[in-house]
């Protein structure tokens, strides 16, 4: 048993050499033995793959049965009394790598796959041609709210001071507003405020909540654009698009977005063609930057301003055409790859939780003190009015405002995670069928499955389980390496 190993399991169990007392390993010994030593231990140990390395499975008990969809005769069942156990265990699914490292890198690699097809084409109803249509990466960023601590660089990649000033300046709260250090990657005072009094706050975490819509209204003027320059060439065209959102460190929420030019079809608006030549790459991205620049719209009054305020994108914006070429600045596997990493991100970067803030933990995350802790304060403040805009921000305070998807897509740029899951399903249902029934068109799979706990039954349970994962996931990457190496 290795220190990594035991870090893999939930809750305090740890072992020597990772800061545990020796007292908490000895019941976890015993856990580990008694379990090998059943004579149900490889049933038990197979029975556990198919939670992939999962921290916290959902443990389903039932029965499963496949009936011929013709005759409504059961060709098979499987009960979950006689397993070990007497559950089966599912992954529990969720994206985010702080919670789930294993259920992460399967979203990743689907959200990869996703954003890739959308690129390359070659799955589902995607076309390989959508490979030659004008496409551009491009970064959103959220207005200034304060001056903050950061790392900058110079064209040629040197890192600068954070903030220097000839003459120093002070804020009226008395607060030295320059900063002559060179600030090394993750250091602690990045992204926080040079004087949190003067941090607007409540325009923060009102901006986050109102971000999607601002996207929202940003794409209806990108299409309007480009509708105006296709029209002049009697033409049409659409724009489809995959974002992720991603938390910088002062907690500000910004979205890396692909976005595609298609054509449109008169007569079968679903499908995707190709543009007509009159629009291309250079028109979309200066379509961009124009619309990113005069998009805005006013909140709601609040009794904290009672005016709203004013949603609009930052000056850094940064747009990039991608090309298919191995030599490009930005190709599309360079960016199917960045985006999908940060599918599986969250609030890590400034100290987020994963769960809901409620009254009862209020005090503990909402910090007076913590730059984390005064957006979270700042988000239940603003939430206790009545208005649907603001409400929301209770609920979604401990995401600092922000309640869009991380990943999300217009209907047409590409396939969809159910495709792809399903796709996966059906691969596995093939694999494990008997060959008397391998007759997919007529065979009813009929799950009679109820939940019966989250997790794994002991400490040492989960051990071995996410070592056994573990061990499966180098194999495969050693095949992996070996099949590219010999080919």
């Amino acid at each position: 048993m290795t220190a990594s190993t035991v870090a893999l399991a939930p809750g305090p169990v740890t072992g020597p050499g990772v800061g545990a007392p020796a007292e908490i390993l000895t019941p976890t010994l015993r856990e580990l033995t008694d379990r090998a030593a059943r004579a149900d231990y490889d049933r038990w140990l197979s029975s556990t793959a198919s939670a992939g390395g999962c921290r916290r499975p959902v443990q389903l008990r039932g029965e499963v049965h496949d009936l011929d969809a013709r005759t409504g005769e059961i060709l098979t069942s499987f009960h979950t009394g006689p397993e070990p156990d007497g559950v089966i265990y599912k992954a529990c699914g969720d994206r985010r790598a702080s919670v789930c490292p294993a259920c992460a890198e399967t979203y990743r690699r689907d959200a990869y796959q996703l954003i890739r097809a959308g690129m390359a084409g070659g799955k589902g109803d995607v076309p390989e041609s959508v490979a030659a249509h004008p496409c551009v990466f491009a970064t959103f960023t959220a207005p200034s709210f304060g001056l903050v601590h950061t790392r900058r660089a110079n064209p040629a990649g040197r890192i600068l001071r954070c903030r220097p000033r000839r003459i120093p300046e002070y804020c009226p709260h008395g607060c030295e507003l320059r900063c002559r250090r060179i600030h090394k990657d993750g250091e602690a005072c990045l992204g926080k405020p040079l004087c949190p009094d003067c941090y607007d706050y409540n325009a923060a975490v009102v901006w986050n909540a109102h971000a999607p819509e601002l996207w929202r209204r940003t794409m209806i003027g990108l299409r309007r654009r480009l509708d105006r320059i296709a029209k002049a060439h009697s033409t049409e065209v659409k724009v489809s698009y995959a974002k992720v959102a991603e938390f910088q460190t002062r907690g500000m929420v910004h979205f890396h977005a692909l976005i595609r030019l298609d054509g449109h079809d008169r007569h079968d608006p679903a499908a995707i063609v190709d543009p007509p030549p009159c629009v291309t790459a250079q028109d979309l991205a200066e379509g961009i930057r124009a619309v990113a620049g005069f998009t805005w719209f006013a909140t709601v009054g609040h009794p904290a301003r009672p005016d709203g305020w004013t949603i609009g994108w930052g000056a850094q914006l940064d747009v990039r055409t991608v090309s298919r070429a191995p030599a490009g600045e930005v190709t599309d596997g360079h960016v199917a790859s960045y985006l999908a990493k940060y599918a599986t991100k969250s609030t890590e970067t400034v100290g987020g939780v994963p769960g809901r803030i409620t009254l009862a933990n209020l005090h503990h995350h909402a910090n007076p003190r913590s730059h984390h802790g005064r957006l979270i304060r700042a988000a239940w403040h603003l939430g206790g009015h009545d208005h649907d805009d603001f409400k929301a921000l209770r609920r979604w305070a401990h995401m600092l405002g922000f309640r869009g998807h991380f990943i999300t897509k217009s209907r047409r740029y590409s396939v969809t995670f159910k495709l792809l899951r399903t796709a996966r399903a059906d691969w596995r249902r093939r694999r494990h069928r008997t060959a008397e029934h391998t007759d997919e068109e007529t065979t009813l799979v009929v799950g009679l499955l109820s939940y019966a706990g989250s997790g794994w039954r002991t400490t040492g349970d989960a051990l071995l389980a996410l070592t056994a994962a573990a061990k499966a996931r180098e194999h495969d990457r050693t095949a992996r390496e070996e099949i590219t190496t010999t080919a």
